[in-house]
């Protein structure tokens, strides 16, 4: 039986031979193999985020917002144009950043700003942000905000999806990690001279960001302008090689400053360790009972006699003021008071004789020559400061760590007797921290300032707050959210003129942020 034989053919119908059906077979399959792939096209979105916080004078990078592009699917394409909207002034150039890193050329602020960019996108998300500059002598009264509009990538436009721009206030990173060789700046208290000069005064903690015993001096910033500008620092407090020991076991931290408006004249009270490394005057035997220096952490004091230039030689207070069996007795690091007859009030804290946290306040009658340590108000809390209410009564708002809410505590009689207020312990919330309570009388009204870390979670959600009625009640149309980030928290209100307060904190921008604020703002009648 005769077999059949496959014989391929040519397009034109004739038979191919073998050598020439291989030789077909091989450049077809080169043909698919380097034939180009169709791939699906990816999917891209984009979004902006913005957080409520303040941009700063000073900080080489300030983030205005930030945008996300997520690439899902597909060969990812790259970025090629974004455009951008900007209102507001007081902008010296604008950046768009990758990953922290620049990848456009700097621009300048206009009304609408396109970068171009050959930027590669990676499969997921995408963050870009884009950040300004300030201009160091600009106004602190103006906001910004920004936003983009257009996105333009290699495989086509992509829609930006973007909420109302967020108003950025505008500030001063007053102190930033490492200025002047310094690591960390912390625990800042500020007040006003009868002059109109603004004091802060502040731990300089010099080799590492934690709290005594370390090498930390009391420094002071001061500005004659309102906050616009401030001095380089003075270091205002500093206790050496005390002993024979050297500075990391001679720290001074906490200050707490105070004005005498008749006078002039300035205090600022600390509180000194010598010896004792590794150890915390807050806990076990880091401070004991007794005066003796190198076992009991000591109150010092130094004062000012010309608005803040110059400064006296440390004094110690230890044994006018702490009683032998109390474990320890320091300033809280605020800004004491003066009364309208002339009484000074300086918030103080300690431990008491079975070593358990107490806050009060200490009085002079005698501008500041000598002063008296009242009952303590509040067993279980710590740093707080005073503010006077409108029936001449005095109110010392706490810091509580046990419950998640401010202690609040009142005195008719300076301190020998206490009584809770109606708000002790179930109204303003904490994380805890420090927080800053200021009286202030405007348009004939007595109002109450009140700043912290408005969580019971975290150091975030820096707010000031108003209270129209002596502290009862604190209505939420009267909050500004001042930075939603996390920081260190500790603030400080003082006022400014008869129309503004300033206000430093530590956010999440900088050791030290500074915020001039109208008080129509706090009011909402801006």
């Amino acid at each position: 039986m005769t077999k059949s034989r496959f014989s391929p053919l040519h397009a034109d119908g004739h038979q191919m031979t073998a050598q020439a059906f291989k030789s077909a077979l091989i450049q077809g399959a080169l043909a698919l193999l380097f034939a180009p792939v169709a791939h699906a096209a990816p999917t891209i979105t984009a979004a902006i985020t913005q957080r409520v916080h303040p941009v700063l004078i000073r900080n080489d990078h300030n983030e205005l917002l930030e945008l996300v592009v997520k690439v899902r699917g597909g060969d990812p394409p790259a970025l090629r144009t974004l455009t951008c909207s900007l209102d507001g002034v007081g902008v010296l150039h604008l950046e768009l950043l990758a990953d922290n890193k620049p990848i456009a050329m700097p621009v300048k602020p206009s009304s609408k700003i396109t970068f171009a960019a050959n930027h590669p996108l990676r499969e997921g998300d995408n963050v870009f942000t884009l950040s300004g500059t300030l201009k160091p002598d600009g106004s602190l009264s103006g906001q910004i905000a920004a936003s983009c509009s257009t996105l333009n990538t290699s495989a086509g436009p992509v829609t930006i999806q973007a909420p109302p721009p967020v108003r950025r206030r505008i500030g001063v990173a007053l102190r930033k990690h490492n200025d002047d060789g310094v690591h960390t700046y912390r625990i800042p208290a500020m007040t006003a001279t009868p002059k109109g000069t603004l004091l802060t005064v502040y731990d300089m903690r010099r080799r590492m960001s934690r709290d005594l015993q370390e090498d930390i001096d009391i420094g002071l910033s001061r500005s004659t302008d309102g906050g616009r500008t401030w001095e380089s620092p003075r270091v205002i407090m500093d206790m050496g090689e005390y002993g024979g020991l050297p500075q990391e076991q001679n720290g001074c931290s906490d200050p707490g400053i105070i004005v005498d408006p008749k006078t002039g004249e300035i205090f600022v009270f600390a509180v000194w360790m010598n010896g004792k490394p590794g150890k915390h005057q807050w806990r076990d035997d880091g401070s004991e009972p007794g005066y003796e220096i190198g076992k009991a952490a000591q109150m010092m004091l130094v004062r000012s006699r010309d608005d803040g230039r110059t400064w006296s030689r440390p004094e110690n207070l230890t044994r006018k003021l702490k009683k032998e069996a109390w474990w320890l007795l320091a300033p809280s690091p605020q800004a004491g008071i003066s009364l309208p007859k002339g009484t000074l009030i300086m918030p103080v804290e300690g431990r008491d004789e079975k070593g358990t946290g107490f806050a009060t306040i200490m009085t002079s009658n005698d501008h500041g020559g000598t002063w008296s340590v009242a009952t303590p108000a509040y067993s279980g809390g710590n740093e707080c400061q005073a503010a006077q209410l409108s029936d001449g009564s005095i109110m010392l708002n706490i810091r509580n760590g046990r419950q998640g809410y401010r202690a609040v505590m009142v005195t008719s009689d300076l301190g020998r007797t206490w009584r809770a207020h109606s708000t002790h312990g179930n109204t303003l919330i904490e994380p805890p921290a420090n927080g800053s309570l200021y009286r202030i009388d405007h348009d004939g009204k007595p109002l109450l300032l009140f700043a912290n870390p408005r969580s019971q979670k975290a150091r975030s959600h820096h707010t000031l707050q108003v209270s129209l009625d002596d502290g009862r009640t604190w209505p939420e149309k009267h909050h500004l959210l001042l930075d939603e980030s996390r920081g260190r928290g500790y603030p400080s209100i003082t006022r400014i003129d008869a129309e503004h307060i300033g206000i430093v904190y530590e956010g999440s921008r900088a050791d030290f942020t500074f915020e001039r604020i109208r008080i129509a703002t706090l009011l909402r009648k801006d």
